[in-house]
């Protein structure tokens, strides 16, 4: 099988670039449709107008009902379709981004990504995560190509809450551990083939950059300005976890993280902070050194993820509940099996107890 890496047609990142968003869009579609929240219109909407005011464009507002599910994808593609649009853009958060590439797929469109957020990876990727109306995980949607262009707009990322910042650098967290992982059992990654070492060399920038700049550019975006910590974890966040991610594979954090969406408590929680957890959790399983534990349950408490079940909202752990998240984990549908190691429900379970245990034991309880 060969090495493969894929990343997105084009990735722009710097301050006040979305207001250059029609230069771009209209090289690729007259009609664009713009799923985005009701609340993420109110503050980024005039300056996409603004931006396509001379262009003769049609603009085609959705609201993003909530959830990235069957239903919410199919009510978006039927839109789409009657309006005659030619060109898909999700502004927002995670959830819309994937949606809006499910759409562009089924409609056989480009799509433009612009996140106001820098909470997950999804950007890049040519992945879609399909969850229930409830927000239980259901499956992957593996696309045939990554987006055309993602558009990322610092100014408007670092006023957003410093938890969705957080929240990124959770699940960018993972990557490097995921593909180092993939590369030991010489798994398929995302992209359809085996890694590169441009991807595992990504996946490694990516967690040293979150090391040595996280806590600046938290405590920055907390202040209320964008530093250079702050642009350095946009982009390992963004595109150093999205191209590592998926040209380097997925393992036990992401496994763990769908496993956990069964249990109710965590679902006030956003999907970067279940990942670290999950990381922590796939650490404990593989048996990592202790200076390694270490780092990474420290970075956790300093910029405020999770590492306990009480911080994942499980004030109460009931085996069973647990238990079935591992089993949730481990299925043979999900990535726990590229694992350089046979890995059970039982075994999962035993490393998220052994994963609360630490997170507590450094929290001094």
């Amino acid at each position: 099988m060969a090495n493969i890496i894929i990343s997105p047609s084009k990735y722009v990142q710097g301050k006040g670039e979305l207001a250059n968003i029609a230069q771009y869009a209209t090289k690729l579609g007259k009609k664009p449709f713009i799923l985005i929240s009701e609340g993420g219109k109110k503050r980024v909407g005039g300056i996409i107008e603004d931006s396509f005011k001379d262009t003769g464009c049609e603009l085609v507002f959705e609201a993003f009902h909530g959830e990235c599910s069957k239903n919410e994808i199919n009510r978006l593609v039927a839109i789409v379709k009657e309006k005659g649009c030619d060109l898909v853009i999700g502004v927002g958060g995670g959830k819309i981004f994937d949606t809006a590439k499910a759409v562009a797929y089924y409609v056989e469109s480009p799509v433009i990504v612009c996140p106001t957020i820098a909470a997950t990876d999804a950007p890049c990727s040519a992945l879609t995560v399909v969850y229930t109306d409830d927000g239980v995980f259901e499956e992957y949607l593996w696309l045939p190509a990554n987006p055309n262009l993602v558009l990322v707009d610092t100014d408007i990322i670092a006023k957003a809450p410093a938890r969705l910042l957080v929240s990124g650098m959770g699940d960018a967290l993972a990557t490097y551990f995921e593909a180092k992982a993939c590369q030991a059992s010489n798994a398929t990654s995302c992209a359809g083939g085996h890694i590169t070492i441009a991807a595992i060399t990504l996946a490694k920038v990516c967690y040293q950059t979150l090391i040595e700049e996280g806590v600046k550019a938290k405590l920055a975006v907390e202040a209320d300005v964008c530093t250079t910590a702050v642009e350095k974890v946009i982009e390992a966040n963004t595109l150093l976890s999205g191209m590592g991610f998926e040209s380097g594979g997925l393992a036990g954090a992401h496994a763990i993280h769908n496993g956990l969406t069964c249990i109710k408590e965590c679902h006030h929680l956003y999907h970067g902070e279940k990942v670290a957890f999950g990381t922590l959790t796939q650490l404990v399983l593989e048996n990592a050194d202790e200076d390694l534990l270490d780092e990474v349950i420290t970075f956790c408490m300093d910029v405020g993820l999770p590492t306990t079940f009480a911080d994942l909202g499980i004030e109460n752990p009931d085996k069973d509940a647990l238990m079935e998240a591992a089993t949730l984990a481990a299925s043979p549908d999900d990535t726990l099996g590229n694992e350089p190691f046979e890995v059970t429900p039982e075994k999962v379970y035993a490393a998220m107890v052994a994963a609360d245990a630490l997170g507590r034991y450094y929290k001094g309880f």
